[in-house]
C-alpha cells in the first residue's frame, strides 16, 4: 500500500470508530496521520519503512548525540531515562540540549534502538538489557552461507539476561534469549563474535 492508500484506510477507520461510539481524539488521529507521512513514497513489498529520526540531525548534531548515548551506555546507564530526567527537571543536557529545543519529545519518542543500526560505527554502543526485543539469525545454530542453498532467517526473541564472562585477561558477553514459542537459547560472544547474527527488532 502507498502512504495515500494507508491514509485513506485510516480515514475510513476513523469513521468506523465514530459509528461504533469509540471515537478517537483529534490528537490520536493526528499522531496516526503523522506516522503515515513518514513512510517514503518508494516503500514496497508491503514493508513500511519509517524514516529514521537520526537522519534529520545535522552531522554535528548526530556526532554529539551519538557520543551522549555512547557515554551513558558505557556507564551502564539508560541514556533515554537520563535525557528525560534532565527534561523533566529542567536541567541542561549540555551538548544535546538542542534535541529538546529544536526537535522535541515527539522526535525522541520516534527513536528506536534499530535506528542506530544504520550507523555501523555506532552499533555496539547500545548495550542489550533484559526485556529488549531482538532478532537472531539461524546462523547461530546451523551452517548458513550468504550464497548457499540455506538462507539467513531471522527469529524474534526477548533478552532475558546479559552477563559478562571473564576468562583470564579477556572478557566476553553471553546473552540468554527466549523465543516466542518459549524456547530459550544462550548466545555466546553476543558483541564479540556474534554481532553479525543479531539485530534490534523493529516490532
Amino acid at each position: 500500500m502507498t502512504p495515500d492508500e494507508i491514509k485513506a484506510a485510516l480515514q475510513a477507520a476513523f469513521k468506523c470508530c465514530d459509528v461504533a461510539s469509540c471515537p478517537l481524539t483529534e490528537t490520536q488521529k493526528q499522531i496516526l496521520l503523522q506516522v503515515i507521512e513518514q513512510i517514503p513514497e518508494n516503500s514496497h513489498c508491503g514493508v513500511l519503512e519509517i524514516a529514521n529520526p537520526l537522519d534529520e540531525l545535522t552531522s554535528e548534531e548526530l556526532a554529539a548525540f551519538l557520543q551522549f548515548v555512547k557515554t551513558h551506555e558505557q556507564d551502564n546507564g539508560n541514556w533515554k531515562a537520563q535525557f528525560l530526567n534532565d527534561w523533566l527537571n529542567a536541567s541542561d543536557s549540555g551538548e544535546v540540549q538542542f534535541i529538546r529545543e529544536r526537535y522535541g519529545l515527539q522526535w525522541l519518542n520516534r527513536l528506536q534502538p534499530y535506528h542506530f543500526d544504520k550507523y555501523v560505527y555506532f552499533e555496539d554502543a547500545l548495550k542489550l538489557k533484559a526485556g529488549d526485543r531482538i532478532e537472531i539469525c539461524n546462523a547461530m545454530w546451523e551452517w548458513v552461507q550468504d550464497d548457499g542453498p540455506c538462507k539467513r532467517e531471522w527469529f524474534g526473541c526477548v533478552v532475558l539476561q546479559v552477563a559478562e564472562i571473564e576468562n583470564g585477561d579477556t572478557f566476553c558477553s553471553n546473552c540468554i534469549v527466549r523465543f516466542n514459542n518459549g524456547a530459550e537459547y544462550e548466545i555466546q560472544g553476543i558483541y564479540e563474535w556474534n554481532r553479525y547474527n543479531w539485530r534490534w527488532s523493529k516490532n
